[in-house]
């Protein structure tokens, strides 16, 4: 059998299709515009936003003036089409192109935004890089946040199978680094007015977490 290439799925998906033809467009962003408001993010927060590929969060982020966004997407046809939207304003965003699984980084993010990247993510080596990308990336006052299908949602999308989450279930699979904020359910319509129900959670890292390390470093 013959290996699934995510990332030529991926490309293929953005080559052939344009951004309001896809089932997760969004003219405005409105949940992940409203985290941002909710936990007061400063404009000078470094802010990265996971499989924001071709989305239009990037305009919103630049319009309500962020200054240090970054982008990343496995496909960089996405990324190619989100800078062609924006024009100059594009020289003043990172853009990454890697796959969410196996990303790794030496930054440290105050907003990390996740919106139906995590949900492809179906195996627990995946699932634990991703996790621990996100503990490693995450500045100590950080703010995750990540949507995916909940579990009256879809089991798939753009032709490949997604892992579905409740609130039990994602809040148990980031312990023990994080720990819950809030988490609400939201509808999505897509362009063909389907409705594709979700579910996003808000996390910190935990205190007991920084402990532990701290002791762990002292007896070193």
């Amino acid at each position: 059998m013959e290996k699934f290439d995510r990332r030529q799925h991926w490309e293929n998906i953005y080559q052939t299709k344009n951004l309001k033809e896809v089932s997760w467009y969004q003219k405005k962003p409105e949940t992940s515009i409203a985290f941002l408001k909710e936990y007061k993010i400063q404009k000078s927060a470094k802010i990265i936003d996971i499989g924001g590929g071709d989305s239009n969060l990037v305009d919103h982020l630049i319009q309500l003036g962020y200054q240090d966004i970054t982008i990343l997407d496995i496909s960089e046809t996405a990324i190619e089409k989100a800078k062609s939207r924006l024009g100059d304003k594009a020289k003043n965003v990172n853009w990454i192109v890697a796959d969410a699984a196996t990303f790794k980084t030496t930054e440290h993010y105050d907003f990390w935004h996740d919106r139906a990247a995590f949900h492809f993510l179906t195996k627990d080596d995946e699932i634990e890089s991703y996790i621990h990308t996100v503990q490693n990336g995450l500045s100590s006052n950080g703010i995750l946040i990540i949507g995916t299908f909940s579990e009256q949602g879809p089991k798939k999308c753009s032709g490949i199978e997604i892992k579905q989450y409740s609130e039990a279930s994602m809040t148990h699979r980031l312990k023990p680094f994080f720990r819950k904020i809030e988490c609400i359910e939201v509808d999505h319509k897509t362009p063909s007015d389907a409705i594709q129900k979700f579910i996003f959670c808000s996390f910190r890292k935990t205190t007991e977490f920084f402990f532990t390390k701290k002791l762990e470093t002292s007896t070193l």
